[in-house]
C-alpha cells in the first residue's frame, strides 16, 4: 500500500511551530497574526438558530434543506448580482477547504490531467491536484496557460495571501478563455465581502459570465464574514451540471453539512447587520496594523481586500518571521504560498483588539 501522504508536502503550519513557541515566550504573551482564524464571537442570531436546531436526530441531506437552498440562491442573487439562480445552481459543502482539497478527485481527475492556480496561492489548490494524482500548474495570468491537459482552473479574488482583487475585465477574460478551451473554472471568492480599497466582483455576475453559468462555479464560505470557521459552513454556486455531478458523488460519500449548521447558515445569510459589524472591527484592526508595520519599515503590497496584509522588508520571509517572533508576534512566511512569496510575510488582522494594540506597541519599540 502506497501512502497517499507521500504525494503531499510537509504540512506548512507544522514548520511554524518553533517560531510560535518563541513568540509565546514573550512576557506579555503571543500576538498570533499567522493563521487568520476568527476570534470574535459568533453572532447571537446564528447561535440561536444553531441551538433551535440542536434536536436533529435524523440524517441531514447532502443537498440541504429547501430553506437552506432558498437562502443560498437568495443570497447569491442579492449579494453577488447573479440572475436566475435556482436550487440546481447551489450546493452546501463541509467547509471550503474540504471542497478545494477533494474537488479534483470528485471530478475524476488523475494522471495526465492538470490543475492550474495562481503562482501565489492558497496551498490547498496544489494539494487537491496531488491527492487526485493530477499535475499542479502555476500561472501568472490564466489566459497565458497551455490548455493541453488542463481540466481545472482556479481563480482567487480577493486573493489569499496577497489581497489582490481581479477586475471585471480580468474575470471576464478568464471566463472567456476557459470556455473557449473547455476548461472548468472555479472561482474562490471566500473573501469577497472583505474589500477595503476595492469592490470585489463575483464570477457569477452577469457582466462577467454573460448571464450563463456554463463552465463556471464560485466557492463561498461563512468562516470569515460570520466568524463561523468552527461550523464548517460553505457552499458552491454556478453550473448546474457540475454541481449535479458533485451532488451524486457526495451522496455516496456521505458529505453532509450537519443539520444545525444548515439552520445556522440560513440565519447567517439572512442577516447583514452582523457582517457590517464584523467588517468594522476588521477595518479598525487593519488600519492600526498597517500603520504599525509601515512605521517599522515594512512595505505593503496589494492588500486591497481579504483579512491579510502582504508585507515585505526585502528580506527572507523566515528571517522576518524569526525577528517578529522575538517580539512575540507570529506571522505567516510568504513561501507557504509559493516560491514567489519568499521575501514576504502574510499578516492576519484577526486578533482581538487588545492583541492588536499589543502588536502596535511592540512594533513601535
Amino acid at each position: 500500500m502506497s501512502a497517499v501522504s507521500s504525494r503531499l508536502p510537509v504540512f506548512p503550519w507544522d514548520r511554524l511551530e518553533p517560531y510560535k513557541a518563541t513568540a509565546a515566550a514573550h512576557p506579555d504573551g503571543i500576538v498570533d497574526l499567522s493563521v487568520g482564524t476568527p476570534v470574535d464571537p459568533v453572532p447571537a442570531v446564528i447561535r440561536q438558530a444553531l441551538a433551535d436546531a440542536a434536536d436533529s436526530p435524523g440524517y441531514p441531506t447532502v443537498w440541504g434543506t429547501a430553506a437552506l437552498r432558498d437562502a443560498l440562491t437568495g443570497w447569491v442573487e442579492r449579494r453577488l448580482g447573479a440572475r436566475g439562480v435556482e436550487h440546481a445552481n447551489v450546493l452546501p459543502v463541509v467547509g471550503s477547504k474540504e471542497l478545494v482539497a477533494w474537488l479534483p478527485t470528485q471530478l475524476g481527475l488523475g494522471p495526465g490531467d492538470k490543475v492550474a492556480f495562481p503562482r501565489l496561492a492558497y496551498p490547498t489548490y496544489a494539494v487537491g491536484a496531488r491527492l487526485a494524482g493530477a499535475e499542479p500548474v502555476e500561472y501568472d495570468e490564466p489566459w497565458e496557460l497551455d490548455p493541453a491537459g488542463l481540466k481545472l482552473l482556479w481563480l482567487n479574488s480577493p486573493s489569499n495571501p496577497t489581497g489582490r482583487v481581479l477586475s471585471k475585465e480580468e474575470l471576464r477574460r478568464a471566463v472567456t478563455w476557459a470556455r473557449e478551451h473547455g476548461v472548468l473554472l472555479l472561482s474562490d471568492e471566500c473573501y469577497l465581502e472583505l474589500g477595503w480599497e476595492a469592490d470585489p466582483v463575483s464570477v457569477l455576475h452577469p457582466d462577467v459570465c454573460g448571464g450563463s453559468y456554463e463552465g463556471v462555479v464560485a466557492v463561498h464560505s461563512l468562516s470569515k464574514r460570520s466568524n463561523l470557521a468552527g461550523y464548517r459552513a460553505a457552499f458552491v454556486a454556478g453550473d448546474a451540471a457540475v454541481l449535479g455531478e458533485l451532488l451524486q458523488i457526495r451522496k455516496h460519500g456521505g458529505m453532509m453539512v450537519a443539520a444545525p449548521v444548515q439552520a445556522a447558515t440560513v440565519a447567517a445569510l439572512g442577516d447583514d447587520a452582523h457582517v457590517a459589524e464584523q467588517r468594522a472591527r476588521y477595518a479598525a484592526r487593519r488600519t492600526a496594523l498597517r500603520a504599525a508595520f509601515e512605521g517599522a519599515g515594512f512595505r505593503i503590497e496589494h492588500s486591497e481586500a481579504s483579512l491579510y496584509l502582504w508585507a515585505t522588508r526585502d528580506a527572507s520571509c523566515w528571517e522576518t518571521v524569526g525577528e517578529l517572533a522575538e517580539r512575540g508576534i507570529l506571522v505567516a512566511p510568504g513561501d507557504f504560498y509559493g516560491e514567489a512569496g519568499e521575501r514576504f510575510v502574510r499578516i492576519a488582522f484577526t486578533a482581538t483588539d487588545e492583541r492588536v494594540e499589543a502588536a502596535v506597541r511592540r512594533l513601535a519599540e
